[in-house]
């Protein structure tokens, strides 16, 4: 016999905290693999999902005498 209530609750906590502790992590890591749009001027880093426009940003702001292409020669078409 046994198993009551009070039992059947406390092994739901367990598996509870369980899932939580897996589940848990830090994403740092693959920010880091992400980071794989390069500018050749300065050599700074952006994450892959960086669009077009924020390139372009990038390079009138801190390279204005640099060509938007040289900096970034993957937008190119």
């Amino acid at each position: 016999m046994g198993g009551g209530n009070g039992q059947k609750a406390k092994t739901a906590r367990e598996r509870n905290m369980e899932k939580q502790k897996a589940a848990k992590g830090s994403q740092l890591e693959a920010n880091k693999k992400a980071m794989n749009i390069q500018c050749k001027v300065c050599m700074q880093t952006f994450i892959c999902t960086t669009s077009e426009v924020k390139c372009r940003e990038h390079a009138e702001a801190k390279h204005p005498k640099a060509d938007v292409y040289s900096c970034f020669p993957h937008l190119k078409k």
